[in-house]
């Protein structure tokens, strides 16, 4: 069997051999046109992500101003009387 090529590798060496297919007018320039759109839009998700994170900081150290988390709240059961 290993004598024998691969049936695949047969293909692949003829389309390799035979002429080669024509290229469409304008697919360099319709691949550019893409690719900075991906770009683009890449960038701009990333600037979002960026300002969404910001804002979400901001927000918390608000919150944690006004709130003072990190503090004990206070008891609502007053300490008992003695001497009475």
């Amino acid at each position: 069997m290993s004598g024998l090529p691969d049936r695949k590798e047969a293909q692949v060496r003829r389309l390799l051999q035979g002429p080669y297919p024509p290229v469409p007018t304008g697919l360099a320039a319709g691949a550019a046109t893409r690719g900075d759109r991906l770009l683009r839009r890449r960038r701009t998700l990333r600037r979002f992500g960026w300002a969404v994170l910001f804002a979400a900081a901001v927000a918390f150290v608000v919150w944690a101003s006004l709130t003072h988390p990190w503090t004990a709240p206070p008891t609502g059961v007053s300490p008992p009387l003695q001497g009475w």
